[in-house]
């Protein structure tokens, strides 16, 4: 299944439930400053795209072109190992936890550095996100399975060569629903709607899913959860292997 099946099939929701967080977007706006022209690559419905830049975004899934609101950036249709665009056509290339969706990686990545002077991803480290999340590693290992081939991290690191890579904490008030942002409120990962925006659960076998809901909400119900976890409610913030690359070709 491609980007834009993906996308067409469990993205209705993205809009209101994948908003940008605010200091995630501190910190990939920091990385933007200087530049004048970005492409966003697996725009979406425009999270994280700066309004001090000329931005065009690049999106497979109309269902989610269609989210976009009219303030947004330009969006044109089509997919990151084949971008519409001249040499250089860009100071910055951007890519926000949509690199494990492309059918080609490399060549995505390769596309990003022909089209633009910086490249900045977000994208996540498996093992450390498989070690301190306890969602995959108590309740739904099957999702760190399933995304064992994705592109990630090393991915990024093998083909952008010279990057520079920098933790990603999430906070405890997330405002962008992706896979861990509910690291400290675990009642979310209950609610349909909100695993239906986040493609790591969206996409694996609902007999699966619906089985480790049932053992959360029975170990929420009955307190077993908090004793597990005590330490989670003294955080603000967690590193569950989320991170943000910059490189300069």
């Amino acid at each position: 299944m491609g980007a834009a099946d993906i996308y067409d099939q469990i993205g209705s929701g993205y809009a209101s439930q994948r908003r940008p967080g605010p200091r995630w977007v501190e910190r990939i706006h920091r990385e933007l400053e200087g530049f004048d022209t970005l492409v966003n690559i697996g725009a979406g419905a425009g999270s994280y795209e700066p309004a001090f830049m000329f931005v065009v975004g690049v999106e497979p899934s109309a269902t989610m072109i269609r989210q976009r609101p009219s303030s947004a950036a330009p969006a044109v249709r089509g997919v990151a190992e084949q971008l519409p665009f001249a040499d250089a056509a860009f100071d910055a290339a951007l890519a926000v936890l949509t690199m494990h969706h492309w059918a080609d990686a490399a060549a995505g990545l390769a596309e990003m550095r022909r089209v633009s002077r910086r490249q900045i991803v977000v994208t996540w480290d498996p093992e450390v996100f498989a070690r301190e999340f306890w969602l995959v590693r108590d309740y739904l290992p099957e999702a760190t399975a399933r995304e064992a081939q994705a592109a990630t991290l090393a991915t990024v690191s093998a083909q952008l060569g010279g990057s520079e890579i920098q933790p990603l904490p999430v906070p405890a008030d997330c405002s962008d629903g992706f896979f861990a942002a509910y690291w400290r409120r675990p009642r979310a990962y209950l609610d349909a709607g909100v695993r239906g925006a986040i493609s790591g659960l969206a996409l694996l076998d609902s007999a699966v899913v619906s089985a480790a809901m049932k053992r959360l909400q029975s170990d929420l119900d009955d307190g077993r959860w908090h004793a597990r976890y005590p330490e989670l409610a003294e955080l603000h913030e967690i590193d569950l292997g989320y991170r943000l690359v910059v490189s300069d070709r």
